[in-house]
């Protein structure tokens, strides 16, 4: 027979109002005589019934004892197959050399995809034909509204996304004898808004991108198909405190910028140099801490009629800006 577990909601609604009394006047009142102490067992005295239960206790039999929770921060957001969906995001994956499981593709694939599987071949990686109802069942938990991901007719298994250290994307910047330029997020949520300043990063020669565990999004499927493949290229650092991350990119010289309207005109601010731009939360921006450590914000001019932008566009904004005044300085 299956033993019933009580809670503190199950013994609330076995009481009248009148009778729910705090936790720390039960736990007074427990094993003693009297009005509030739990019923006695007439076949073994000083025994109690269950609380709020009438019947007997059975004895215990040896059942296995339910997994640990894990702590919010400890649990992984994304706990769907890591899958790498899209034809440039494979392609790109492939060329960087990742680690993959094996590749679906829809049967007959044409030009493109076939390029794509001859890539997959030469590494060696399993590929699988399948029909399109195939692909769209496994990309449905990534797409949005009821209809599956655009998959456009390959998906690939893979092992989740590596993150690096801040001295990661510091050392390839050294390699390259350049001054670091890096990008850090502080509160994006959307993956599409994370891959887009992936991409964007890239493009404009960023070294690396920083964004936190906490109040962030991961780099997960969909935010590898929206960076098209530049995620792979890309050196990204995950970590717990964007207010300390920032504080280690100031301690290797770097000047940090906060994307606010409330900053100065990107025009008139100097982003040139070993330079860290730091982009908001889509609603509510950046956070008072990071904003606090910051060394300026800087802001881009607007001239029509909605005050603001979307975080991956503002992003590419001001990103190629700086690469603008670094060509006319």
């Amino acid at each position: 027979m299956a033993y019933k577990r009580f809670n503190e909601d199950d013994r609330s609604r076995q009481k009248t109002p009148s009778d729910r009394r705090s936790g720390g006047e039960r736990r007074k009142d427990f094993g003693r005589s009297g009005e509030g102490s739990r019923p006695q067992r007439p076949d073994r005295p000083g025994k109690a019934y269950a609380y709020g239960d009438d019947r007997p206790r059975k004895e215990k039999t040896n059942r296995p004892a339910a997994p640990a929770e894990l702590p919010p921060e400890e649990k992984e957001p994304d706990e769907l197959p890591f899958l790498i969906f899209g034809r440039n995001a494979v392609k790109e994956a492939l060329k960087a050399g990742r680690s993959i499981d094996k590749i679906l593709v829809q049967t007959e694939p044409d030009g493109s995809l076939r390029e794509i599987v001859a890539l997959a071949k030469d590494a060696k990686i399993i590929v699988h034909e399948v029909n399109r109802r195939k692909l769209d069942e496994v990309c449905l938990p990534f797409g949005h509204g009821g209809k599956t991901a655009n998959h456009q007719g390959i998906v690939a298994y893979t092992a989740g996304v590596e993150y690096c250290e801040i001295a990661d994307i510091l050392a390839l910047a050294a390699e390259r004898g350049e001054k670091p330029f890096v990008v850090v997020l502080d509160g994006v949520e959307d993956p599409h808004n994370l891959g887009s300043i992936i991409r964007s990063a890239d493009c404009a020669g960023a070294h690396g991108v920083i964004l936190g565990k906490h109040r962030s999004a991961p780099v997960t499927a969909a935010a590898v198909k929206a960076s098209a493949g530049a995620s792979e290229h890309m050196r990204i650092a995950r970590v717990v405190n964007i207010s300390v991350a920032l504080e280690e990119l100031k301690g290797a010289g770097l000047w940090i910028a906060g994307a606010d309207m409330a900053g100065e005109s990107m025009y008139k601010q100097d982003m040139t140099g070993a330079f860290a731009l730091v982009i908001g939360n889509e609603g509510e921006g950046l956070s008072r801490l990071v904003k606090e450590r910051c060394d300026y914000l800087v802001s881009i001019p607007m001239q029509g009629h909605v005050d603001s932008l979307n975080a991956g566009v503002a992003a590419g904004i001001l990103l190629f800006e700086k690469r603008r005044q670094e060509a006319n300085r």
